[in-house]
């Protein structure tokens, strides 16, 4: 009997911030029990630094992420879609389930708020495991409490 992992892509602009985190924080929380994926609709040319530095932080590695392109058949093969500001740029495929999770863009912000997004980036991921992955024990924040 195979069981399935669930997958999720998280979908920004730039592939360089939110969609990164969000990403790094779910393998981080569910240690295999959901497949995550990030992509842009627009993707950069890198991590943008600030994010990167505050996750670096956090104890996540961010040296293999590259930004790439957000595409149907990546939606198409996930059994969410959780869209970061993409907005209408974002592919649509029928039958597909998207969710938007608003998040301000941490792009060229000082690090008190891209510190702030990131824990709002990690509240919705732990949600978004426990919920995916049932019954799978989550690790404790990688967000120092305030």
């Amino acid at each position: 009997m195979t069981v399935h992992v669930p997958r999720v892509v998280f979908a920004c602009r730039a592939n360089g911030g939110r969609s990164v985190a969000s990403r790094l924080l779910t393998e981080h929380y569910a240690q295999g029990h959901v497949i995550a994926l990030s992509a842009g609709t627009e993707p950069g040319d890198h991590i943008h630094p600030e994010v990167a530095r505050i996750l670096e932080e956090l104890g996540l590695d961010t040296s293999r992420e590259r930004p790439r392109l957000l595409t149907p058949e990546m939606i198409a093969a996930s059994d969410l879609a959780i869209t970061q500001g993409c907005g209408e740029s974002c592919p649509y495929v029928p039958g597909a389930t998207y969710r938007d999770w608003p998040l301000d863009d941490p792009r060229g912000q000082d690090d008190a708020t891209v510190r702030r997004i990131i824990a709002d980036i990690d509240t919705r991921v732990r949600d978004l495991v426990a919920e995916l992955a049932p019954g799978h024990p989550l690790p404790p924040s990688v967000v120092p409490a305030t």
